[in-house]
């Protein structure tokens, strides 16, 4: 049998585990999906060696401290300085960053024009992804940060105009994440249109109280679905070719 898994903080939310332990089920692969919890990410050799990983995602808060912990990383991953998938192969952990592949599919749902500036909530991992994307496409952003050191803004900066400026909006925190359903981010929404595309990485729940907020005054808006669905996905592709798993159903 094979084990995989999703390595992070306070788990209970995801919904990596029914995904996975589902395709497995469908393709006939023997394999497993545990959610493994660290305190530390100092405590992943212990979790791989426990759980005898072939493979892992990785989310909040390890996405950029557990580079020094593997002993590769592709291009893209080393270009972005965030790892959400890994394989063990001949004994080499090597880093990936599938979330590039969901943060553009949601880019092209939310049919963003190359015309315009988005602004970027937060500077994690999953933010340094999107950031990644918009080089690629060419879309000039800005990046907003409880501290003044590591953003373009803080949040008491965000005056009617750059709010106005930027018709791109992405949340790329934790704030407004199950349980904490009644928070958003600090914007002052009253300056947010219909020529606005708000976009929340978070996806439990599905419409996050920045979405609805964004909603009510006539923006377009996506949640964190179709970015995880395609990110786990392109990991498992990953696992599949590099660890030369034969499938029945190959349906996705």
């Amino acid at each position: 049998m094979l084990h995989f898994g999703l390595i992070g903080q306070s788990l209970g939310h995801s919904f990596s585990k029914r995904f996975f332990s589902a395709k497995f089920s469908a393709e006939q692969i023997d394999a497993d999906y545990q959610l493994i919890e660290l305190e530390s990410i100092d405590m992943l050799n212990e979790a791989i060696a426990k759980y005898h990983l072939s493979g892992f995602n990785v989310t909040i808060p390890y996405k950029e401290s557990i580079i020094p912990y593997l002993d590769e990383l592709t291009e893209e991953a080393k270009a972005i300085g965030a790892v959400n998938c890994v394989v063990i192969k001949e004994g080499r952990k090597i880093g990936y960053n599938t979330d590039v592949t969901g943060i553009e599919a949601s880019l092209e749902w939310l049919d963003v024009d190359a015309d315009t500036r988005a602004l970027i909530l937060g500077t994690g991992g999953a933010s340094k992804a999107v950031q990644h994307v918009f080089r690629r496409y060419n879309i000039p952003y800005s990046t907003v940060s409880r501290n003044a050191d590591k953003g373009d803004y803080t949040y008491s900066e965000l005056s009617s105009e750059v709010i106005t400026k930027h018709t791109i909006i992405v949340n790329t925190t934790p704030v407004g994440m199950f349980p904490d359903v009644d928070n958003a981010p600090e914007l002052c929404y009253d300056h947010i249109g219909p020529t606005h595309r708000l976009f929340d990485l978070v996806y439990n729940p599905a419409n996050t109280r920045f979405l609805n907020l964004g909603k009510g005054r006539g923006a377009k808006t996506l949640g964190g679905m179709l970015m995880l669905q395609t990110q786990a996905i392109a990991s498992w592709h990953i696992w599949r070719r590099e660890l030369s798993i034969a499938v029945v159903d190959d349906a996705l």
